[in-house]
């Protein structure tokens, strides 16, 4: 816990010896870049600042978009006391401590404002601790995530707050932060550095809207670049080296991996290849366990081609050995191979739907049971009370077919899969009807046994 410590505004220079992307970080919302649907002229969010009106609010988005620097900015404009606490490295003991002091400073008439980075970091316990000084407006809370709160905030802390949604810089803004690094007196303005408008896109586009990874990039760059008595000389070649591998990892747990394996159903579903593609190499690339997302595709594969097209399946259980026998970066075109194929296959959702009505009616109705005919009876006292009494075996009938009836009384003629006119599933509906106009028709042959 800190009061005023990374936030504090500074008369003099930042030293030297911080990364740059904090001596550079903006201090006042003229400075700031990015996030004009919530600074904008006008903005809700500005305006709080700016008229130093705030409630407790959450900042939600990616990293590297200006979450601290906005709780650095409400620093430096509030009125109020400003304590900076860490999820990471405070526990239910900090916790108390601070209210106890954010409720001494009430008494004082003082506003106390918390920052607190990392939130979802807190388990539900340390998020209670919070409540009650949220509802008395002992403490405007401050918290910043990279979770979607409304799975990792304790709801009913959540509801006392405003949550704003950051997203990522675009390549422009990116562009801004970095030419502003380089002629600022914080930054490399006394270096005379040298580079070029092509260069500095480059750790723009490289950065995937992360200004933190632009910053630490571009001082990456300059510190490598070559030094003369006019300056620092920044090569394309050093550039390079700098962004020759972008960095897509992730939290494997967080909502991103969702996403991202959201992404790649949904553009199976809709039968396009080379979005199937992409997103599936594009998780092997963040990290992810090539594993998880060939369980993922045997997964699709009855779930969304099913019986249009029964090959889906083996083609799914064969990536994934591959996947078990290879591991990654070889078994990336395996992955490629039955996400093309899985997203290229008809499409059919008939089984997948057959079993949400099945579950639905096994929540909701009785568990009756077994009918007496097609029980098996291993023992005489089985037989003697009639298990399997009147049972027919198909194969001894012609076309393997009887009027037995196989569910329970109370679901009789309930029809669960309903084959759809796609692939070879057009083939299975042709059959299933036969099948059913057959039964429909010796229906009468049938008698209970009991």
């Amino acid at each position: 816990m800190q009061q005023l410590s990374i936030f504090d505004m500074q008369t003099e220079r930042t030293p030297r010896s911080m990364p740059l992307a904090g001596r550079v970080r903006p201090k006042t919302l003229a400075e700031f870049v990015g996030q004009e649907h919530l600074l904008g002229p006008g903005c809700m969010l500005r305006t709080l600042i700016e008229n130093d009106n705030i409630s407790s609010m959450i900042f939600w988005g990616p990293p590297g978009v200006g979450k601290t620097t906005l709780a650095s900015i409400i620093a430096g404009q509030t009125k109020s006391e400003f304590i900076n606490f860490s999820a990471v490295t405070s526990g239910i003991k900090e916790i108390k401590d601070v209210m106890k002091q954010a409720e001494d400073a009430t008494l004082r008439g003082i506003r106390t404002v918390l920052f607190v980075d990392e939130i979802h970091r807190f388990n539900k316990a340390q998020q209670d601790a919070f409540l009650p000084y949220v509802e008395k407006g002992s403490i405007i809370l401050i918290g910043a995530t990279t979770e979607n709160p409304s799975f990792e905030v304790n709801g009913a802390l959540l509801s006392r707050c405003k949550v704003f949604v950051l997203k990522p810089l675009t390549e422009g803004n990116i562009v801004t932060l970095l030419k502003h690094a380089l002629n600022s007196k914080d930054g490399f303005a006394d270096n005379n550095v040298k580079m070029s408008d092509d260069q500095i896109r480059a750790i723009a586009a490289f950065s995937n809207g992360d200004a933190r990874t632009a910053l630490n990039t571009l001082e990456m760059a300059v510190l490598n670049g070559t030094i003369s008595a006019e300056g620092i000389t920044v090569s394309d070649e050093q550039v390079e080296q700098c962004i020759s591998r972008k960095s897509l990892l992730y939290d494997k747990s967080g909502e991103e991996h969702y996403n991202l394996i959201s992404a790649l159903h949904k553009s199976m579903r809709n039968s396009d290849p080379d979005a199937a593609v992409y997103w599936a190499l594009r998780m092997l690339e963040s990290g992810d366990d090539p594993l998880y997302i060939a369980r993922r595709m045997v997964r699709f594969a009855s779930e969304d081609v099913g019986m249009a097209d029964s090959n889906a399946l083996t083609v799914a259980i064969n990536a994934y050995q591959a996947c078990h026998y290879l591991g990654v970066p070889e078994c990336n075109v395996h992955i490629a191979h039955a996400a093309t194929y899985l997203a290229m296959a008809p499409k059919s959702n008939a089984l997948e739907v057959a079993c949400m009505e099945v579950s639905e009616d096994l929540r909701s109705g009785r568990a009756d049971p077994v009918p007496l005919w097609i029980r098996n009876a291993p023992t005489k006292l089985m037989s003697d009370l009639s298990y399997g009494k009147g049972y027919r075996y198909a194969h001894n009938y012609e076309g393997a077919l009887t009027p037995m009836p196989c569910l329970p009384d109370s679901l009789a003629g309930r029809e669960y899969y309903r084959p759809k006119q796609a692939g070879a599933e057009i083939a299975v509906s042709e059959r299933l009807k036969e099948i059913k106009e057959w039964k429909a028709a010796h229906r009468d042959e049938w008698k209970d046994p009991e």
